[in-house]
């Protein structure tokens, strides 16, 4: 349910073209250890003067001035740790306290109807915040079938990603092991304050 590159889908509104990017950029980065090419592109970023601009050329400062071998130990160490990292990714735990709960109950019902299919090689919970990224980045261009009008994918949105994300995001951005990872933090605060503002006009 991740995707490894970020998307070139034409026929999309350039609004949506861009949404789906920055859904798939975060996608990446939380679903997986970034390798020597995404940190290519990450470092070649560029970004406007909006605050949202400044996080991206943060990110991309960032992501240059990193290696892949660092790059990973950062990623086990808020993500996987020894037992568990000091991060938990999952909509289950910030809304309940605990993995595998009814908020990841109410997303595979969900799931279902949008022709959202859990990947049998991922281990991971389908509510992680990777897994949510991308499934929002599909609900956008079609990957899950058809591209789903905006009352359902801010239907989505509110079920499943607006209550717990955004405390997740601040987290990762003050997390003790948080050094490149802390702009993605930012990034993806922004981008998910942006989308709910969207969605509420």
């Amino acid at each position: 349910m991740t995707s490894a590159t970020l998307n070139q889908n034409i026929g999309l509104a350039e609004e949506d073209l861009l949404r789906v990017n920055l859904y798939r950029l975060l996608a990446r980065c939380l679903s997986s250890p970034i390798d020597k090419p995404f940190l290519t592109i990450l470092s070649n970023l560029q970004g406007d003067d909006t605050e949202l601009g400044q996080a991206f050329r943060t990110l991309a400062k960032s992501a240059a001035s990193i290696n892949e071998n660092d790059a990973a130990e950062e990623y086990q160490n808020l993500f996987i740790g020894l037992g568990r990292g000091e991060l938990l990714p999952y909509a289950s735990y910030y809304l309940t306290g605990f993995l595998n709960e009814k908020p990841l109950a109410r997303l595979r019902n969900d799931m279902v109807p949008l022709g959202i299919e859990r990947d049998p090689e991922i281990k991971e919970p389908e509510d992680h915040a990777g897994a949510l990224m991308d499934m929002m980045a599909g609900l956008i261009d079609g990957s899950f079938g058809k591209s789903q009008p905006l009352s359902i994918q801010k239907q989505f949105f509110e079920n499943h990603i607006a209550e717990w994300t955004p405390h997740f995001f601040k987290d990762l951005q003050a997390a003790k092991e948080a050094k490149f990872y802390r702009p993605i933090g930012l990034v993806g605060e922004l981008f998910i304050e942006i989308e709910k503002a969207a969605f509420e006009m």
